[in-house]
C-alpha cells in the first residue's frame, strides 16, 4: 500500500532529525556512547559503540510504524538492543512513551542531569513529520503490510557518526570515511520469501547549509514488488570499465583479482550502507565484500533500491559455488528472513560468505568470473 512507503520515508526523516540533534549537542554527545559487548558485538571492530541516538531512533521507528500499521507489530527488527546503561551503571529500556513528558522523564534517567537535552529529544520523538514530496505522495502501491517485515539500521556507520569527521576529501565522489557515511536504513522484505521489496536510505549529513551551518539531509527510496519497479532515482549508466568500492579491510587477493577488470578504479569507503548507496547513485558500479561482516539490517534497504533500479545484491559464496558447478541460472540474491543456525546474537543475521551489490548484471557476471579465481572464496 502507498501509505507504508510514505510512512517509511517519514520515519527516516524523523530519525535523521534526531541523529542531527544528538550531534549538535557535542559535549553531551560524548556521554551518550556505550560499548557493545557480548553477543551484540560486531566482531570486525575493536571498538564498536552504540549511541543513545541509535537506540532511540530504532525505537521511534518501531513505535511509529507499529502504531500506523498494527499488522507489522512483532515484525519490525533492528540492530540494537533497546537497553542503555546510564551514568550510574543502571540499565534503562529506552522506549517511546505515551506523552512527550513521559518520554522526557525516561530519557532523563539516562541523561541525568541534562533535563533540557532530554526534553529536546522527547519533543523530536513526538513531533509530526510533514514530507512535502509531491512525487512520493503520488505513488500508489498494493502491498499488504501483513506480508512484510522490516529491518532497521538506525545509524549505519556508528563509528563514523561518533567520530564526526567532516574534512574527508571524496575520491570521484566517494568519501573514504567521515560523517557523510552515517545513514538511516529502513527496508521491508517479504516475510515468506525474504526478498527485499521497499527500501529507504536517509543521509542525515548530506551537506551543511551555507548560511546557518546546520546539517541538511536527503533521502532515496525504491520499490521492487512483483512487476512494479519504482525509484526516486534514475538507473545509473553502464560504464565499460566498472568502478568497484571496497572496505579498507578487504584482502589483497580480492583486490588483485579485481585489478585487471577495474584498472585504477578501485575505491574505498566506510559503512556497508554507504558503499551500497555509492552503487545506487552511480558513483560505483559494484560493492564487493568477501567477509561475513555485514548484516541483514545493513543490506535490506539498499538491496531493495538496487532491485528497483535493475540491479541487486548476491550472496558471494553461494554465487561462486553455483558458478563453479556450471549452474547457468541467476546467482542467489541475499534474503532477510533466514537466521543462521548454531550462532547467537548479531551473527544470526550476518551475510555469511560476503556479498556483491551491483547496478548492472553485466558487471556482476564479470566480477564473479574474476572472483572465481581467488582461492578460498
Amino acid at each position: 500500500m502507498a501509505g507504508l512507503l510514505q510512512a517509511l520515508v517519514g520515519a527516516s526523516e524523523k530519525a535523521a532529525h534526531i541523529a542531527r540533534l544528538c550531534r549538535r549537542e557535542e559535549p553531551l554527545f560524548q556521554l551518550l556512547v556505550a560499548e557493545k559487548t557480548g553477543a551484540d558485538r560486531n566482531r570486525r571492530f575493536l571498538q564498536d559503540f552504540k549511541t543513545l541516538a541509535d537506540v532511540l531512533i530504532q525505537e521511534v521507528i518501531k513505535h511509529d510504524l507499529g502504531k500506523e500499521f498494527p499488522e507489522l507489530e512483532g515484525h519490525i527488527h533492528g540492530e540494537e538492543s533497546n537497553e542503555f546503561k546510564n551514568g550510574q551503571g543502571e540499565t534503562v529500556a529506552v522506549q517511546v512513551c505515551a506523552t512527550p513528558g513521559d518520554t522526557a522523564a525516561l530519557l532523563l534517567s539516562v541523561l541525568e542531569p541534562e533535563r533540557a537535552a532530554a526534553e529536546l529529544l522527547a519533543a523530536a520523538v513526538h513531533r509530526d513529520v510533514a514530507l512535502g514530496d509531491a512525487e512520493l505522495a503520488g505513488v500508489e502501491l498494493s502491498i499488504p503490510p501483513q506480508d512484510l517485515a522490516i529491518w532497521i539500521d538506525p545509524i549505519d556507520s556508528t563509528n563514523e557518526y561518533i567520530g564526526g569527521r567532516e574534512d574527508v576529501v571524496p575520491v570521484d565522489g566517494i568519501a573514504p570515511a567521515g560523517l557523510c557515511s552515517a545513514l538511516v536504513l529502513i527496508g521491508a522484505y517479504d516475510r515468506r520469501t525474504g526478498c527485499p521489496v521497499l527500501g529507504v536510505i536517509n543521509e542525515p549529513f548530506f551537506r551543511r547549509d551555507p548560511l546557518t551551518r546546520r546539517w541538511q539531509g536527503r533521502y532515496h527510496w525504491g520499490v521492487a514488488y512483483g512487476d512494479t519497479r519504482l525509484c526516486s532515482l534514475s538507473p545509473p549508466p553502464l560504464r565499460p570499465t566498472p568502478c568497484v568500492v571496497l572496505s579498507r579491510a578487504e584482502g589483497a587477493a580480492v583486490r588483485a583479482a579485481l585489478g585487471p577488470l577495474c584498472g585504477d578504479r578501485l575505491r574505498f569507503a566506510a559503512g556497508a550502507g554507504y558503499k551500497m548507496l555509492c552503487v545506487i547513485l552511480g558513483l560505483a558500479d559494484a560493492y564487493v565484500l568477501s567477509e561475513g561482516s555485514t548484516f541483514a539490517w545493513d543490506a535490506c534497504a539498499p538491496h531493495a533500491i538496487l532491485r528497483a533500479l535493475g540491479g541487486g545484491a548476491v550472496a558471494l559464496a553461494g554465487a561462486l559455488r553455483a558458478k563453479r558447478v556450471g549452474d547457468a541460472g541467476p546467482p542467489p540474491e541475499l534474503v532477510y528472513n533466514c537466521p543462521a543456525e548454531g550462532v547467537v546474537g548479531a551473527e544470526r543475521w550476518a551475510n555469511r560468505g560476503g556479498l556483491v551489490a551491483y547496478a548492472h548484471p553485466q558487471h556482476l557476471e564479470a566480477m564473479l568470473a574474476a572472483l572465481a579465481t581467488v582461492p578460498g572464496l
